[in-house]
């Protein structure tokens, strides 16, 4: 029998739920979906952009998208947000939990540990740990009760496998503003991690599959300083680019990774191979 490999990797007639769909990543990760055939929904904080982006991918890819808002910290919201997607589209097939917090007070969250208050540091876990277990379970439920399995891929970083080297901070700025890798960063992309692996075995006998993709540095505002420093770790050379994240994604998403399940897919360019 001839297989389609290339089919594998086909979307259409799914819908996919990005949350940070509005990121300099979650931009690209919704653009990727749509163009591989996949219904997009743009799960953000902002209801203007989130429908502005989401008639853009109706324009470029001719496919359906809708833009929602929702705080994934709030059970609430995300209730709503996914009552909102089955009134429009009528099931989820695929969940990209992407959704990390940015920080209202940047000098509380680039705050030396030492003085680090535990207001900050629950204010990012709403959001980088909690939100991502309220939609999981928001969404994954809704697969359950589908009955046709499904598939959940889950952000994470490099620095929730590592330990940031903080000498390259030294002289780096991001926008003009000094930064580090705070603990509470680390601590909850590591926690995305066995999350993914708990809800892999836990949702198997459901056909639904949960993986984690962990990402390495990419451009994004950061000086010459930082990103020369970053680069020198990493054996190809360079940090990397928001559209090269976005392969790894589909194949977590499609049938091309029908097979895989609890796994850390990394994406950094060889750092963590050092």
């Amino acid at each position: 029998m001839k297989i389609s490999y290339k089919g594998l990797f086909n979307l259409e007639n799914k819908t996919a739920v990005v949350t940070g769909g509005l990121g300099i990543l979650g931009r690209r990760f919704c653009a990727g979906l749509a163009e591989f055939g996949a219904n997009v929904v743009v799960v953000d904080l902002d209801e203007k952009e989130t429908t502005t982006f989401a008639e853009a991918l109706m324009k470029n890819y001719q496919r359906k998208a809708l833009g929602i808002v929702c705080d994934v910290s709030s059970p609430k919201d995300v209730k709503a947000m996914v009552a909102k997607v089955i009134a429009c589209f009528g099931e989820i097939h695929i969940l990209h939990n992407n959704a990390a917090s940015k920080s209202k007070d940047l000098k509380a969250f680039f705050a030396p540990f030492e003085e680090y208050s535990l207001d900050e540091w629950r204010n990012i876990m709403s959001v980088n740990l909690d939100g991502m277990f309220l939609v999981a379970q928001a969404v994954g439920a809704q697969m359950v009760r589908q009955g046709k399995g499904g598939s959940i891929i889950q952000t994470s970083s490099i620095y929730g496998m590592l330990a940031p080297n903080h000498g390259i901070y030294e002289g780096s700025l991001y926008l003009d503003r000094k930064i580090n890798t705070p603990a509470v960063y680390t601590a909850s992309k590591a926690a995305v991690m066995g999350l993914s692996k708990y809800l892999a075995t836990y949702w198997a006998e459901k056909k639904i599959r949960v993986n984690t993709l962990t990402l390495g540095g990419n451009e994004s505002g950061q000086n010459n300083t930082f990103q020369k420093k970053y680069a020198a770790r990493v054996p190809l050379g360079r940090m990397g680019q928001p559209e090269e994240m976005v392969a790894a994604l589909i194949f977590l998403a499609s049938e091309a990774s029908s097979y895989v399940t609890g796994q850390n897919i990394v994406v950094d360019g060889g750092l963590s191979a050092w």
